[in-house]
Order: C-alpha cells, then sequence, then structure tokens
C-alpha cells in the first residue's frame, strides 16, 4: 500500500437564502456556479457532503472512503476506536450576507437519544467583517425555560440575547445547546463536530422567492438549549509572530493560529492525531521528505495521524489554523 501524503480536497458549496458571493471574491473559491453561495465545506466527512481529494494517487477518493481504507493511520488510534465510519470533524467558510436563523445544536446525549449522529459544538473564526458587523452568541441575562418562552412567545426573542460586535481575528466558540446567529457582513471559518443538524427558532420572517418560509424547529430546539449564561463569550488569545497560539482548547478539537513570515517544523511524533491546516490568510507551502505542496488562501490540508512532522513555509507570509483532537 502506498504511503498516506498531505491531502487536499475539493469543496462542496452550498447555496443560501443568506449567502453572498465573498466565497468566490474574497477567498479565490471562484468554481462555485452558486448565486448565494453561503458555505464552502473544504473538509467534509458529512455523508451527504463528503469531500474528494484533489491531489496525489488518492484523487478522487472521498474522506470517509479513506477513513475505511487507512483507518487509524489517517485518523489516530482514538479517533478510529470512536468512530470507524465517519470523519470527526468539519471545516467550512461561512458567508453571511444577510441574518442566520437563531438557532441550537444538540449536544452528545441529546443527538444519541434523538438518533441523529453526533453532537454539534463549533468555533468561529473571523476573516472579514463590516463595520458594525454583530453576531448573537448566548444570553445577556440570566435565564430559565419560563422566561425564555415568554420572550419568544412575545416575539422579543433578540431582546435576551448576547450581541457582540466583531473584526477580523475574533474568535468564538460555541458549546452545543448555546443560542446563536451570525449577522450580515460577517466572512468566517468554522470548525465543528462532524453533524448536519440546526434546529431553527426564528428566521426574522423571511421567506424565498416563492414567498414560503423556512422550516422551524423550535420544540426540538427546546430541549437542546442550555439556558446558562457565561461570564464571557469570546475566545480571548494574542496573535504572536511566529508561534503556535491556542485559540479553542476543548473535548471535541483544540485549534490553533499560526502567523507566520519564517518557516515552522512542526513535530508530531507523540500526537494520536490527523492534523488540519486551514489557511485563511496569505499562502504557503508544506515540505514533507522532498515533497513540496502549495497550500493557499480558503484551502484545507489534511495531515494523517501517521505523518510525523512537516514544515511550513509562508510564501511570504500566511495565517494558518491548526486544528487537531485533544
Amino acid at each position: 500500500m502506498n504511503k498516506l501524503y498531505p491531502l487536499k480536497f475539493n469543496p462542496v458549496f452550498k447555496e443560501k437564502i443568506w449567502g453572498g458571493e465573498r466565497i468566490r471574491t474574497r477567498m479565490g473559491l471562484d468554481f462555485s456556479p452558486l448565486p448565494n453561495c453561503g458555505e464552502a465545506w473544504v473538509l467534509s466527512g458529512v455523508k451527504s457532503s463528503t469531500t474528494r481529494v484533489s491531489n496525489g494517487f488518492l484523487k478522487g477518493n472521498d474522506l470517509n472512503e479513506l477513513l475505511e481504507v487507512f483507518m487509524d493511520d489517517l485518523v489516530g488510534e482514538k479517533a478510529f476506536e470512536t468512530d470507524r465510519k465517519e470523519f470527526p470533524i468539519l471545516i467550512k467558510f461561512i458567508d453571511a450576507n444577510d441574518y442566520l436563523s437563531i438557532q441550537v445544536h444538540p449536544d452528545d446525549e441529546l443527538a444519541a437519544r434523538r438518533r441523529i449522529g453526533h453532537g454539534k459544538s463549533e468555533m468561529w473564526y473571523i476573516l472579514d467583517a463590516d463595520p458594525e458587523a454583530i453576531l448573537f452568541s448566548g444570553f445577556n441575562r440570566e435565564m430559565d425555560r419560563s422566561t425564555y418562552l415568554r420572550y419568544f412567545e412575545q416575539k422579543r426573542l433578540k431582546e435576551i440575547l448576547n450581541v457582540e460586535k466583531v473584526v477580523a481575528g475574533d474568535a468564538f466558540y460555541i458549546p452545543a445547546g448555546r443560542i446563536h446567529a451570525l449577522g450580515p457582513g460577517i466572512l468566517l471559518a468554522e470548525i465543528q463536530q462532524t453533524s448536519d443538524t440546526t434546529y431553527r427558532i426564528y428566521d426574522w420572517d423571511r421567506v424565498d422567492s416563492g414567498g414560503n418560509s423556512r422550516e422551524l424547529h423550535t420544540d426540538l430546539a427546546l430541549d437542546a438549549i442550555d439556558f446558562t449564561r457565561a461570564e464571557s463569550y469570546r475566545s480571548e488569545y494574542r496573535k504572536i509572530s511566529d508561534k503556535t497560539v491556542t485559540m479553542v482548547d476543548s473535548p471535541y478539537f483544540t485549534a490553533n493560529v499560526l502567523d507566520l513570515e519564517k518557516s515552522a517544523e512542526k513535530d508530531y511524533t507523540y500526537r494520536d492525531s490527523f492534523i488540519i491546516y486551514l489557511c485563511v490568510s496569505g499562502g504557503s507551502e508544506i515540505r514533507y521528505g522532498k515533497e513540496k505542496i502549495p497550500l493557499s488562501l480558503g484551502e484545507a490540508m489534511l495531515i494523517p495521524a501517521e505523518m510525523e512532522s512537516v514544515t511550513l513555509v509562508p510564501k511570504p507570509f500566511c495565517t494558518i489554523l491548526e486544528v487537531y483532537l485533544p
């Protein structure tokens, strides 16, 4: 069997009622024909939208096929023991040209009870934001089920949501159960558990071109919501040039940011996990042995678990998100 190598993938594009054009114009992922491209799934094991390899001898194979063949050599021993059929992390870009629905995702326990696979905890890394752009994350006051229902039934839900102004470089961890929504004018990278379960609570009373409203899941959402108010909803960190800085360290994934102006050697000998690189600024080259693979803005690269080291070479600078299992 040929040895694994750093893998790149063809994105899967998603049209959304709230989508725009920046995935094509800003990210350079210019092969989407969708007029309102809201999402580009650049690394996905979701069965209906699995990404396929775009480089090397494995070109054309989808991500879950690789998992079936290469097993723990691809994802690591612990991940393979936990889930042998589905890659555990989903990476996407989101372009919010309008408000996303106010929504919530189930946790692993609720998802298991409802037999819908995994829960969905996620994080957002802001790439671009219009002046005064906002998002909603969590509640702005102490909350309980009955108070929430009162505001919901009075169509005053927005009044109790925590509002955050955002700029490029901001990061937010959104654990399963936290109510949230994006406002317009935001382009971001999303890192999440592999799940496509979203419970829409409120969709701003909008309709599509046919005059139809999107389905809401208000009753399903009610048991998923965590009413706890957090002290802070931001993931506080500070970029340091040519250093690996942790933004989110959760039970489901660790996400670091590398702001590089010089080469960085990465040793993963003792890490029982694959590594994902996501280029969010500039460009770079990934070197291993005598091989060199470019990594451009908007691209994701999967470093298989069996690979022990690589070198990141900025061209001439880059910002890369580094993601792996804890």
